[in-house]
C-alpha cells in the first residue's frame, strides 16, 4: 500500500508543479520563458526602459507610446538544452535533449501622440524534459511537457511629454502531459501518464518616465494567474502487477495553482542617438508556491486527496544590455543576465532541474526600408546542482549539469 500511495502521488504532483512555470529556458527562474523577441534576447532582456519594437507588449506596455505607426512582429527561439545526471554510484545518464521553439506574435498601433494599443500572443511558461525510461530517477519523472499560450491585449497612454503608462489583460491557456513509473516491488513497474489542461486570467501594467533627454526609467508588473487544471491519469499495468490493478483506476484529477506575480524595472541611458545601455532587475514571487493540493475523482491507492509541500522561494535576476547602431541599416547587441532559482534542496527533483543561471547574449539587427530582421544567440550556463535525500527520498541522488543554446529570430514590419 505504501508503494502505491507514493506512485499515485507523483503524477498529479508533477502536473501542477510544472504548471507553476515551465521549460527551463532563457533567463528564467522556475519555468518562466523570457525569450520573447530576438532584439530583447540579444540585450539579455534589458529592454524595460527603452522601446525596441512590438515585444514591448510583453516587457513594458507603456513603451508602446514610443512606437510609431502600425508594427507587426513575428519570431521564434530555438531552445537547445543539454542536461546530464551523474549518480552517486558513478553512473551517468543524458537527458534525451529535444529542441523547443517558444514563439511570439505582436501587433502595435499608435492612434495619435497619446494613445497606442497592442496585442501579443506568446508562450510565457513551458517545460520539456525527457529521461530514459529505465534511468535511475524513473519513479520521479521520465517525460514532462507543458505548453502555455498567453493572449495579451494592451493599451498605453502618454500622460505627459515625459511619462507614459500601459495596461493589459493576460488570458492564459495551459496544456500538460507527464509520465513516470511506479515501483511495484515484486509485482514489477507500473507506467503512469497524466494529461491535463487549464486556463486563467491576469493583468499587466507598465510605466515609462523619461527623466532627461538621455535617461529613462521603466517598470512592469504582471499579476498572479490562478490556473484550474483538469486532467486524467492513466496506468499501464503489466501482467505481473495484475493483483494491484484495482488500486490504480484511470481517474480524473483537479488542482488549482497560482503562477507568480512578476516585477521588472530598468534604467536606460542613451550615450548617443545611436547607442543605448540599460541595466535592470526582475523579481518573481515564487514563494506563493508553498504546497500543492490535488483532488482525485476516484481513489488511487485508497486516497482521493494529496497535499505535498513545495516551499519555493522568491527570486531575483539582474541584467545589463546594450545596442549600438553602426549605421542606419545595421545594429549590434550584447548582454548578460544572472538569475536565481526558486527551488530549495528539500524539494529539488529531476523533472525541474533548475539552478542559478548565467546568460551571455549577442545579436544583430538589419533594417531595410520598413522591415527589420533581428538575430540573436544566447548561451545559458546553469550552476551544477546536487540532489541529496529529500522529499523524494534517495531516488536520483547525484549531480545535475545543465546548459542551453538559444537562437532567436524576429521579423518586424512597420507600416
Amino acid at each position: 500500500m505504501n508503494i502505491t500511495l507514493k506512485g499515485s502521488f507523483h503524477i498529479l504532483t508533477l502536473v501542477a508543479c510544472l504548471a507553476m512555470g515551465a521549460t527551463q529556458t532563457a533567463s528564467a527562474s522556475g519555468f518562466g520563458i523570457f525569450t520573447q523577441g530576438a532584439d530583447a534576447l540579444g540585450q539579455a532582456n534589458a529592454v524595460t526602459a527603452h522601446a525596441d519594437g512590438p515585444s514591448a507588449v510583453f516587457f513594458n506596455p507603456a513603451l508602446l507610446t514610443e512606437l510609431s505607426g502600425t508594427q507587426v512582429e513575428i519570431g521564434t527561439t530555438a531552445v537547445l538544452p543539454s542536461r546530464d545526471f551523474t549518480s552517486i554510484s558513478g553512473q551517468t545518464w543524458d537527458n534525451e535533449d529535444t529542441a523547443y521553439f517558444p514563439s511570439t506574435f505582436y501587433l502595435t498601433h499608435q492612434f495619435d501622440n497619446r494613445f497606442s494599443a497592442g496585442l501579443g500572443v506568446y508562450n510565457p511558461f513551458g517545460l520539456g524534459t525527457i529521461w530514459d525510461s529505465d534511468w535511475e530517477g524513473r519513479f520521479i519523472a521520465t517525460k514532462s511537457r507543458i505548453t502555455t499560450f498567453n493572449i495579451n491585449p494592451t493599451l498605453a497612454y502618454r500622460v505627459s511629454p515625459r511619462m507614459s503608462i500601459g495596461a493589459g489583460l493576460d488570458i492564459l491557456l495551459l496544456d500538460a502531459k507527464l509520465k513516470n513509473k511506479i515501483d511495484g516491488g515484486p509485482f514489477g513497474e507500473i507506467g503512469q501518464e497524466f494529461a491535463g489542461d487549464g486556463e486563467g486570467v491576469g493583468f499587466n501594467v507598465g510605466l515609462l518616465v523619461n527623466l532627461t533627454d538621455s535617461l529613462s526609467f521603466g517598470a512592469g508588473y504582471r499579476s498572479e494567474i490562478q490556473v484550474d487544471i483538469d486532467g486524467r491519469a492513466r496506468f499501464d499495468i503489466p501482467g505481473t502487477a495484475a493483483p494491484l490493478a484495482f488500486l490504480f483506476p484511470g481517474t480524473g484529477g483537479q488542482a488549482s495553482i497560482t503562477l507568480p506575480q512578476q516585477v521588472t524595472a530598468g534604467l536606460a541611458y542613451h550615450i548617443s542617438p545611436a547607442w543605448v545601455v540599460e541595466a535592470g532587475l526582475r523579481w518573481e514571487n515564487w514563494s506563493s508556491f508553498q504546497y500543492l493540493k490535488i483532488r482525485l475523482d476516484e481513489p488511487v491507492g485508497g486516497e482521493t486527496v494529496t497535499v505535498a509541500p513545495r516551499n519555493w522561494h522568491d527570486t531575483w535576476a539582474y541584467n545589463v544590455g546594450t545596442k549600438y547602431h553602426l549605421n542606419k541599416r545595421l545594429a549590434v547587441m550584447a548582454g548578460y543576465l544572472y538569475g536565481q532559482n526558486p527551488i530549495p534542496d528539500s524539494t529539488f527533483e529531476p523533472a525541474i532541474p533548475d539552478s542559478d543561471t548565467h546568460l551571455f547574449t549577442a545579436g544583430a539587427e538589419l533594417s531595410v526600408e520598413n522591415i527589420k530582421l533581428a538575430l540573436a544567440y544566447g548561451f545559458q550556463l546553469q550552476d551544477d546542482r546536487d540532489k541529496t535525500t529529500n522529499l523524494y527520498g534517495s531516488t536520483a541522488n547525484g549531480e545535475y549539469e545543465n546548459y542551453l543554446h538559444l537562437i532567436g529570430v524576429s521579423l518586424t514590419c512597420v507600416f
